[in-house]
């Protein structure tokens, strides 16, 4: 018997639906197919298989030996393929199984991590599997169904859809104004006279230009700070503990402000933003449970940039 193939798998659903429903005509209106047609199948099934499957008169189709083994075998694989292909239909509208999530470390510590319990008792079938880190890597190698990070979208074949736009501020802390002075014009970091906290970029490994963007104007300031961090919440203690100025996203530093714990520098320079994307990486057929987890950071972001 040569290989199986799909001609041979059509050949065994047809073989079965004639046993169940009686007769080769009425396993043809079951299929929509025509009676030679069913016909054709089987003989092509019988070939491969080197068996008769069928007794046939003109009044009667009966199942020889060999047939009757073959339907007892047949069958639950052919149940047990329908269910595979019922349970991965499913998953296109049902939020189920495992989903493996690459995160920003701010954006899931901040922003995520105090909602979580609430989207998993909406979706009780769900595992959810998030991975913190500084970049985002090779997504499909490593095993991610979705990403959510910060900043501009590498070239690739990811589907990234924009969750929001952020300022960056320049930030202190009051202990640290009040130790070193506060600073009127960007171009004041550069001195020496102020200690700035650096942020690394993980494309580059190198720290992130401090810029400052005010309409058509944009201006880099070099700063030069001891002090290299990959890591928000590092960035944003050392700077509330009045260790230095950092530049900082609006997104997720609303409390610290509106407490007087952080204070904007220049306000007079607002116009430099910072990107957060979410990635996945096709837009055919995403299943349900990315669909889920993409409408849960959407309605997330958009209350913490509204408020």
């Amino acid at each position: 018997m040569r290989g199986f193939d799909v001609r041979m798998l059509g050949g065994m659903s047809v073989f079965v639906a004639i046993v169940e429903a009686g007769s080769f005509a009425a396993a043809g209106e079951r299929l929509d197919m025509s009676q030679p047609g069913v016909s054709r199948a089987v003989a092509r099934l019988e070939q491969r298989l080197g068996i008769r499957l069928f007794d046939r008169t003109t009044r009667v189709v009966s199942l020889t030996d060999e047939g009757r083994r073959f339907y007892a075998q047949v069958t639950p694989l052919l149940a047990g393929l329908e269910d595979a292909a019922s349970a991965a239909s499913d998953g296109a509208t049902t939020v189920r199984g495992r989903l493996r999530v690459n995160l920003d470390p701010f954006f899931s510590r901040l922003i995520l991590g105090p909602k979580l319990e609430a989207f998993l008792a909406r979706h009780p079938l769900l595992h959810l599997e998030l991975i913190t880190r500084d970049s985002l890597g090779d997504m499909i190698a490593d095993g991610f169904d979705l990403a959510v990070r910060f900043g501009v979208p590498p070239d690739s074949t990811l589907v990234a859809r924009k969750l929001l736009e952020t300022p960056i501020l320049t930030v202190a802390a009051p202990s640290y104004l009040k130790r070193c002075g506060r600073p009127l014009r960007p171009e004041e970091l550069s001195g020496g006279t102020h200690t700035c906290i650096e942020f690394r970029d993980p494309l580059t490994g190198r720290p992130f230009p401090w810029e400052f963007h005010r309409k058509r104007k944009h201006l880099v300031v070099p700063t030069h700070g001891r002090l290299v961090v990959n890591d928000a919440g590092t960035l944003l203690s050392a700077c509330l503990a009045g260790y230095g100025i950092a530049q900082v996203m609006a997104f997720g530093t609303e409390s610290w402000r509106e407490s007087g714990e952080l204070v904007v520098l220049f306000p007079d320079w607002p116009d430099e933003r910072f990107p957060l994307y979410a990635y996945h990486p096709s837009r055919h057929h995403p299943p349900a449970k990315t669909h889920a987890f993409l409408d849960f950071v959407t309605a997330l972001t958009s209350q913490s940039a509204s408020s």
